[in-house]
């Protein structure tokens, strides 16, 4: 029945359905192989005291069965050096991540990033088997990590690009991008059946999943239509502006919906000597609306970041609940921002506006924050609902500009047909947003001392930051939508 039903479909959506899997599947694996460090954190400094009298009869009686160099008062901030360090990499190597995408072909970049990631992820759990006590060893496979983790969103987000059109990346995006919060629930549970017994393996086996990934992308994943001898999709949608000469513009936005008169580039199969030379990093800074959208991404970024690394630890010290419940009322925020990545994509793809879904969706994230962190404790319904709310509102956007709207912008019509700058593009916008990412969770936890509240309070003037941003891009939409309107009535 499988069988005949792929028989069914068009071969075109058979290619389609496949490099949404592999591309799913990889990013998935990226994901779930960078979860373990939040969940081996609680087996390097364990509760010594629990378990029993000190076995080895030293004065250390407090921290014997913790994982040197983390036995000592200041295991924190060695936690945090763990997590700057794959941080900070991540987000310098995606600035340059991009510039090697468009380069190189995708499919071998993509999955020897993943390879390679599979090896620094197990080599940080082999320190538990080559009994390591060294912590310049875990930072510089933390710092390796991070920089060969930045071969996989441009990649993904760049092929997935090349086969899906404008005008059905919105929902399709939205939907796949769930990548990202069933990889951390996966790397959760895979990291967590060998924590307490031996936790090296926490990482070993994350590391050789995404391997197994990569390989299996390097066999099937096909990076362009055209590969494959089918038509590629239409990275410009067709409105009624166009059908007015009047209505024309030039390139008034990246976004807009004036000025689309471009089509995709030719349908025929691509020769390797006619091949467009891909963009440089200021030609992909020229393309209308990057600079906004990167800056935007930044402020959302911070946002979403702040709550992931400290939501359990707020849930504790507000809601006075255990730390296992805390953990797992703490994952409603990313189901929240599955709906809101899917629900953002529908919008925008049917209004045409991903500034406006986006500006939208902070302006209400800003006041929906304020009660959370006000009324949001009051009931464990309340918390269920107000942390779903707040996850939509707040990854919403998140996800839409780091998939559609990076799409788009790689494909823009002011490239003229050049499809060599979507990684480029993607790189840029994520790698700003992952200065965001490691600026978030350092400023919460040097605010945190003060009170909560002004974490919130850093949180909201961070999401109006990102939503004045998109100011520009919001008005140049509204003129695309106006002047057909205006013109069907006559002034």
């Amino acid at each position: 029945p499988g069988v005949r039903l792929l028989r069914a479909l068009p071969r075109e959506s058979r290619y389609r359905g496949l490099t949404l899997v592999l591309t799913f599947l990889s990013y998935t694996s990226y994901h779930l192989s960078r979860k373990p460090i939040s969940i081996v954190k609680s087996q390097l400094h364990p509760n010594c005291s629990a378990l029993g009298p000190n076995p080895h009869n030293d004065s250390n009686s407090s921290t014997w069965c913790s994982w040197a160099p983390f036995d000592g008062d200041n295991y924190k901030e060695l936690f945090g050096a763990l997590d700057n360090a794959f941080l900070v990499a991540y987000a310098i190597g995606m600035f340059i991540s991009g510039i090697f995408g468009e380069r190189l072909p995708l499919r071998y970049y993509l999955s020897g990033g993943m390879v390679l990631s599979g090896l620094f992820t197990a080599l940080f759990g082999l320190g538990y088997f080559w009994d390591i006590h060294v912590l310049w060893y875990f930072i510089v496979v933390q710092v390796c990590n991070g920089l060969v983790q930045t071969t996989g969103w441009p990649a993904v987000v760049a092929c997935v690009g090349n086969w899906f059109g404008k005008g059905k990346r919105g929902l399709i995006m939205g939907i796949w991008n769930s990548h990202t919060s069933v990889g951390n629930i996966l790397g959760s549970l895979i990291a967590g059946a060998w924590v307490s017994s031996a936790w090296g393996l926490s990482f070993v086996v994350p590391g050789i999943i995404i391997t197994i990934v990569g390989i299996i992308c390097f066999f099937f994943l096909v990076e362009y239509p055209e590969d494959v001898d089918c038509s590629p999709p239409l990275h410009h949608v067709m409105t009624t502006s166009e059908k007015d000469p009047e209505a024309v513009t030039s390139n008034e936005g990246p976004l807009s919906l004036s000025g689309q008169s471009s089509v995709d580039h030719s349908s025929s199969p691509k020769e390797p000597a006619e091949e467009p030379e891909a963009i440089s990093f200021l030609g992909a800074l020229r393309i209308p609306g990057v600079v906004e959208f990167s800056l935007c991404l930044l402020f959302a970024k911070l946002v979403s970041y702040t709550f992931l690394y400290w939501l359990p630890l707020y849930i504790v010290n507000v809601a006075h609940f255990g730390a296992k419940e805390a953990g797992d009322l703490s994952t409603l925020f990313d189901v929240g921002g599955i709906l809101g990545g899917i629900l953002a994509g529908l919008i925008s793809d049917y209004t045409g506006g991903r500034a406006t879904t986006c500006c939208v969706m902070l302006v209400v994230a800003a006041p929906m924050l304020f009660l959370y962190n006000h009324v949001g404790q009051n009931g464990i319904g309340t918390s269920i609902a107000m942390l779903i709310i707040c996850g939509g509102l707040v990854n919403g956007p998140y996800a839409l500009i780091t998939t559609a709207v990076s799409a788009d912008l790689g494909t823009h019509e002011s490239l003229k047909g050049n499809a060599k700058a979507l990684s480029t593009v993607t790189a840029i916008i994520d790698g700003t947003g992952s200065v965001g990412a490691a600026l978030g969770p350092l400023l919460a936890g040097l605010i945190s001392p003060t009170g909560w509240n002004n974490v919130f309070y850093m949180l909201i003037a961070a999401d109006v930051l990102a939503c004045l941003l998109l100011a520009r891009v919001v008005v140049k939409e509204a003129r695309g939508w106006c002047g057909p309107m205006a013109r069907q009535r006559g002034y």
